[in-house]
């Protein structure tokens, strides 16, 4: 039986590559500029919040910089060489941003310092809040389409981003209003074991459903598993491995 070919086309591949290429670059600027400006008030306000928000955006650099350099090459096997690489650097990322969190916010319930109302972290996070999800959004139907886990991850990382934006936000807009500065360390608690959950899917490949180039054996009719292969996948897709 000859096989089929499910993926997108050699030219549409290119264009995918050069999108990922293009929302990576964005994604790095962005978060220069946003490391600088959080740390920065933060510092200021001694919040302790706003400055692991900063660093955040430094390790979001770091995943992005990976996918920016896998996808550096033009060629489609140097590509998918690289992808194991990238996203080992991804999950690592995800493993700093829970651990430095989940220290930051075990010291911010334990009543270490306390962080002055910060107008500027206020609008930074609502800023953040705004871009981020387009840029993973983007990112991420980019990287599905093309079959790179690695770009999935990353964009992952960047809606994790997201999710740190809005926490910030509620943190620090409680704390400027009603003075409850216990919210924002539980809820970053939270994050933090997303993250974790994050960095383990991303070590293992998981969360990206590839194109196949074969047709997919299908399950017997009325089985549980029909019209999905072993990892839940849709026919004409496999899990990333």
């Amino acid at each position: 039986m000859a096989a089929i070919s499910l993926g997108p086309s050699p030219a549409r591949r290119d264009v995918l590559a050069r999108r990922i290429r293009l929302l990576v670059a964005a994604t790095i600027t962005y978060n220069v500029i946003e490391a600088v400006a959080a740390i920065t008030a933060g510092t200021i306000a001694s919040s302790t919040a706003l400055i692991g928000f900063g660093l955040d955006s430094v390790i979001e650099v770091s995943s992005a910089a990976a996918v920016a350099w896998q996808f550096s090459a033009r060629d489609h096997a140097v590509r998918d060489a690289r992808e194991k690489t990238t996203l080992r650097i991804i999950a690592v990322s995800f493993f700093a941003l829970a651990a430095y969190v989940s220290v930051d916010a075990v010291r911010a319930l334990a009543g270490t310092g306390e962080a002055d109302r910060s107008i500027p972290g206020i609008v930074i996070a609502a800023l953040s809040l705004a871009v981020m999800p387009f840029l993973s959004a983007a990112q991420r139907r980019a990287g599905r389409e093309l079959g790179s886990a690695s770009a999935v991850a990353d964009s992952k990382q960047t809606l994790l981003c997201t999710y740190l934006s809005a926490v910030l936000l509620a943190g620090l807009v409680l704390n400027a209003t009603l003075g409850w500065s216990w919210a924002d360390p539980i809820a970053a608690l939270v994050i933090a074991a997303i993250a974790v959950k994050e960095g383990r899917d991303a070590w293992q490949g998981k969360g990206c459903c590839a194109p196949t180039t074969h047709a997919p054996t299908p399950a017997p009719i009325g089985s549980a598993s029909a019209g999905a292969d072993a990892c839940g996948c849709k026919p004409g897709c496999t899990c990333c491995s």
